[in-house]
């Protein structure tokens, strides 16, 4: 005789079959709302809605796919600098950087470089100074924007962290390839070391920070900075960048294939451009996560959601704790690579900027 279940367990059994139905009933949800990530981000994230803005204001610039073009069509393409300002004209809201960022004025000059002079802008907050200096380099893949395009990135900086920037337009590829931003951007740190007070800053105080290819042009010169006993920088801010360039099948890689506005494709392109030959992509300069690390300045690292280099943070964090150096990674959910100069219409960014200067001031003891 088959004995009935106890109430319990039909309660128990009951309240199985309940949520096994709710759950097959929220698949269409699941995958709709997915659909609609894919369509707006590239990827099964959901961007905020300050992002969202301004992925679609730079998709209402007609801009066409980075790796279709040459480099010198890609140069001309809308950046997200461009959306962003399109989104603030649209608010009423002032476009200037000195009305986005009051209190930073700025100034551009030249600095002795190793194939001539070397465009820099140095970005100064009010008062009298001595300030900490950071030497900031920026995005692009080595191969697209300048200190113009990062302006905001480098700005921001400079009123958070209560110090000089020096923002280097290092030379691009493939006009000048591997490793010439490289040794551009040791050469300005090594100016600046011996510079800062003919910029009102404190040569005892040194960082250095980038965004994506100038996130790794900063780690890679902490190593230079080390390796020729130049003075050590107190920090490093290294914003999405990238780690390495020989493993293209991260797990960020694969999920944000498509993303916006960063994709696998456009990467691919800036690698190819970049170096005269395959071996390039192990160098250490490039391949960071495999460096000598060792006695590296404390370094920040910030990650978007949605971006493929995602990973590259994790991996650099990885491999930067192993060597014993004190690391803080933070990863921004709902943002796109290239959020961080975007604190004028973007709330994330603006948080994000805060927290890299608050990194920075506490590495200057201030």
């Amino acid at each position: 005789m088959i004995k009935p279940l106890s109430r319990s367990r039909q309660l128990t059994k009951v309240g199985l079959v309940a949520a096994a139905c709710a759950a097959l009933l929220a698949l269409p949800v699941v995958a709709t709302a997915q659909a609609s990530n894919m369509q707006k981000t590239g990827t099964k994230y959901k961007a905020d809605a300050d992002m969202q803005a301004v992925l679609d204001e730079l998709g209402s610039l007609g801009g066409k796919p980075i790796e279709t073009l040459t480099p010198e069509e890609a140069r001309k393409q809308p950046n997200p600098a461009d959306a962003v300002k399109k989104l603030l004209e649209k608010k009423g809201k002032p476009t200037s950087a000195e009305a986005l960022v009051p209190g930073i004025t700025s100034a551009d000059r030249e600095i002795p470089g190793p194939a001539g002079p070397l465009p820099v802008r140095v970005y100064t907050p009010a008062g009298a100074g001595p300030f900490p200096v950071v030497v900031y380099f920026h995005g692009g893949g080595w191969v697209i924007a300048d200190k113009d395009v990062y302006d905001g990135g480098a700005r921001g900086l400079a009123k958070q962290a209560k110090a000089v920037v020096v923002s280097v337009d290092y030379r691009l590829s493939p006009e000048a390839k591997f490793p010439a931003a490289w040794d551009d951007c040791v050469a300005a740190y090594k100016w600046v070391s011996a510079n800062a007070a003919s910029i009102k800053g404190d040569p005892l105080k040194l960082a250095l920070a980038g965004e994506s290819a100038g996130g790794n042009l900063a780690v890679s010169t902490a190593i230079a900075a080390r390796d020729a006993g130049l003075p050590k920088a107190l920090a490093v801010i290294a914003v999405y960048p990238v780690a390495q360039t020989g493993n293209l099948e991260t797990s960020s890689y694969v999920d944000s294939a498509n993303a916006k506005p960063l994709n696998k494709p456009m990467i691919g392109w800036f690698v190819d451009k970049l170096f005269a030959k395959p071996g390039d992509k192990s160098d250490p300069r490039v391949d960071i996560v495999h460096a000598k690390l060792k006695g590296l300045p404390p370094t920040t690292i910030i990650n978007a959601q949605i971006d493929p280099l995602r990973d590259d943070g994790v991996m650099l964090a990885d491999a930067l704790k192993s060597a014993g150096v004190k690391v803080e990674r933070k990863v921004y959910n709902g943002t796109a690579h290239e959020f961080f100069g975007m604190a004028a219409v973007v709330k994330s960014a603006d948080q994000a900027q805060k927290y890299a200067g608050a990194q920075l001031r506490k590495a200057f003891g201030n």
